[in-house]
């Protein structure tokens, strides 16, 4: 089926305070300096639409944000190519967060602003219709089972495949509903705190076994996994001076998505999906180093 865009991405944006470079965690009370500040566009929507517009995927943002920076925002996300006409401006205030990291980890603090209108986004006959333009339609976003039910039957009607990165809300993660949920795309992407959060499990394996056959496990520096017809399949994430690990995870989402879309085997969509993660380390914040499809 030929569509006009290959994918939609819908969730929360927010516009990001980076602070990087930092040698160690402060102790409350203690003031420490980071090397570097990036302000950019940020949250798992901005990066996985950034990043598959940047490897050529027609692709548009579905979302909300504020009117005092919706005027950036929209020229930073078409920058990198993504198409912004599903964008809504609300008079207040659009969602923050500061990344704060150091080589090894990170860790966020959040306002979410014009994000807590995403649900009436979610439940628009307009906005579904516009999704179901895409191949692929990835949320980047915790969803309610109800409107889940609603929506998901209608987007598979219309030929689209779905994936989903929830991100961390514990409660979401542990509901009753949220394995009936994951068994309605195609592709869940948790990484390993998560995927040991909702499971009970701390090895791969266990998590990956105990998931829906659609999970695909993110795990930092030791790379990626599956399961594939029962078996698990794993690629490693190649060796790399990393500069900041803020949206490495939405940029493997990418990678994985846009090979998937290309077809192919499993394995070579874990592939991308880790060299894309890696590659976008090597520059401060979510945007900078995400790679084109000849870097690849």
């Amino acid at each position: 089926m030929s569509k006009p865009l290959d994918a939609a991405v819908i969730g929360e944006i927010f516009v990001d305070h980076v602070l990087h470079g930092f040698t160690h965690w402060p102790t409350l009370g203690e003031e420490v300096y980071c090397r570097q500040y990036v302000r950019e566009i940020g949250g798992g929507t901005a990066n996985t639409a950034c990043a598959l517009a940047k490897l050529g995927r027609r692709t548009a943002i579905f979302g909300c944000v504020g009117a005092e920076d919706a005027a950036w925002i929209r020229k930073r996300l078409m920058f990198f190519g993504v198409q912004v006409e599903n964008l809504i401006t609300l008079d207040m205030p659009s969602g923050v967060t500061v990344a704060v990291s150091t080589a090894e980890d990170r860790t966020f603090f959040t306002y979410p602003g014009a994000n807590r209108d995403l649900l009436g986004v979610l439940r628009s006959s307009t906005f579904h219709e516009a999704l179901a333009q895409a191949r692929h339609v990835h949320f980047s976003c915790p969803i309610l089972w109800d409107d889940a039910a609603a929506l998901f039957p209608k987007l598979r009607a219309a030929g689209c495949t779905l994936s989903l990165d929830a991100g961390w809300h514990p409660d979401w993660l542990r509901a009753p509903e949220t394995a009936k949920l994951l068994g309605m795309v195609d592709w869940f992407f948790p990484n390993e705190k998560e995927g040991a959060w909702i499971t009970g499990f701390a090895e791969p394996a266990d998590i990956l076994q105990r998931l829906a056959s659609g999970a695909v496990l993110k795990l930092g520096p030791a790379g990626a996994a599956m399961l594939n017809n029962g078996s698990m399949l794993t690629t490693p994430a190649p060796s790399a001076a990393v500069i900041d690990t803020t949206g490495a995870g939405d940029a493997f989402n990418a990678g994985f998505l846009d090979a998937f879309l290309d077809g192919g085997i499993p394995v070579e969509w874990l592939r991308r999906g880790v060299r894309c993660g890696t590659l976008s380390t090597q520059a401060a914040g979510a945007l900078a180093g995400l790679p084109e499809r000849t870097a690849l």
